[in-house]
């Protein structure tokens, strides 16, 4: 059976979160990756393999080693369709912050 991996899926586990933001700066392999978690490195690669999968990842071959990287086509992707909900939600936040400069406590 052919599962779908969905992106914001992928995204909701803290340890894949965690892996993005290790090898957002530089490609790393996974054993580089599995060295970061106090989990089994079969579990780690299930990761590799899930974030992999919904192309949040690359894989790049370099002689005997595959470097894990940032696929950042995929992750502007994920990021313009978060950005509606940033910006209905800081225009929320400074309508609160208003109010509350006007706020004046009874006595």
């Amino acid at each position: 059976m052919n599962l779908r991996r969905d992106v914001f899926q992928a995204i909701a586990d803290p340890t894949r979160r965690s892996i993005l933001l290790l090898v957002a700066t530089h490609s790393m392999t996974a054993g580089a990756i599995a060295a970061n978690f106090d989990t089994a490195r079969p579990t780690v690669s299930k990761h590799l393999q899930i974030l992999t999968e919904c192309e949040l990842l690359k894989q790049e071959q370099s002689g005997r080693e595959v470097y894990y990287h940032i696929n950042a086509k995929k992750m502007k992707e994920v990021a313009d369709f978060i950005e509606p909900f940033r910006k209905i939600w800081d225009d929320r936040f400074n309508k609160l912050e208003a109010i509350m400069k006007n706020y004046k406590p009874k006595k």
